[in-house]
């Protein structure tokens, strides 16, 4: 299995990382060295990537929890569904500023509701992260 990458975007100080994610099955797949970067010969680890792919109506920000830890969150407000932007451990709502963690919890209103989260496994360095319901 293949997963087709993107370049890295730069916005404000961070770089933000988009990848194009191959769809099989019911799974979105993601390779897990996706949040490896390396920089004057020190390797650190990206704290999310963005996953998109033209079948998904709203992109995907997974999130590296701990090293073999991720969350999978739907970019789509659950205020009035508009599409959220990523910033450091937050995903934000340029509508009507909601607010929310990693881990998908609202943090600032006027969203009431957490986000979708998306199941999460890894296999031999690939994510696979199921979108049957989305």
């Amino acid at each position: 299995m293949g997963v087709l990458a993107a370049g890295s975007l730069v916005s404000s100080c961070t770089s933000l990382k988009r990848v194009e994610g191959l769809i099989i099955d019911d799974y979105i797949g993601l390779n897990a060295s996706e949040f490896t970067q390396t920089k004057k010969n020190k390797t650190t680890f990206r704290d999310y990537v963005i996953v998109q792919n033209d079948s998904l109506r709203f992109p995907i920000c997974v999130y590296r929890i701990e090293e073999n830890q991720y969350s999978a969150l739907v970019m789509q407000c659950t205020h009035q569904g508009q599409e959220l932007t990523a910033y450091g451990d937050k995903l934000h709502c340029s509508s009507h500023g909601s607010e929310f963690d990693k881990l998908g919890n609202v943090t600032n209103g006027p969203a009431s509701d957490r986000l979708k989260t998306l199941p999460v496994t890894e296999v031999n360095g690939m994510l696979r992260i199921s979108i049957k319901s989305t």
